[in-house]
């Protein structure tokens, strides 16, 4: 937990924007990815988690892109995604594992260009976002499966901390 600890301290004012948080259900990666946010030069600006596994498939991209009024039958206003409420902040992906292959392609393009397109938008919205994802899943047999694009995994893991579970951490409980 030291060397995780130091290892937060280095990567949280750093310019990095992703960092990848692996590790087993209830080892604490939601609080792992808030210590990075809090110790950032982006720590003033929101914080915004999602949990991706606990979102239908059909509503987690509008809830992470955001849509246009009219896009659909009860968009009855503009809705800007967690990316545009989190500008200038951090957004945490957690369970990024869990999220299907069509909303990896556009994550993978927020990623690469730091721009959102709303659903029924035609126009790009420049994002300044750091992105924490986090994940119970070895998401390399995931790549290897073809369950999980292997270049949106390449992105996700420019830092990689693997967080330890609890039963090595008996004074955390």
């Amino acid at each position: 937990m030291r060397e995780l600890r130091e290892r937060i301290l280095l990567v949280a004012p750093s310019l990095i924007s992703t960092v990848l948080l692996t590790g087993e259900s209830g080892s604490g990666k939601d609080q792992v990815a808030r210590a990075i946010h809090d110790q950032s030069i982006r720590r003033e600006a929101p914080f915004k988690p999602i949990n991706c596994a606990a979102i239908p498939d059909n509503l987690l991209e509008n809830e992470l892109f955001g849509h246009e009024k009219g896009a659909f039958t009860d968009a009855k206003t503009q809705y800007r995604g967690v990316f545009e409420q989190a500008n200038g902040g951090t957004v945490f992906l957690d369970e990024v594992g869990e999220m299907s292959l069509a909303a990896q392609v556009r994550l993978l393009r927020v990623l690469e260009q730091r721009e959102v397109t709303r659903i029924g938008g035609s126009g790009a919205v420049t994002v300044d976002i750091r992105i924490i994802a986090a994940t119970n899943k070895n998401l390399q047999e995931a790549v290897a499966a073809r369950e999980f694009r292997r270049d949106l995994y390449h992105r996700l893991k420019v830092v990689e901390l693997a967080i330890p579970p609890l039963r090595r951490r008996a004074l955390d409980i």
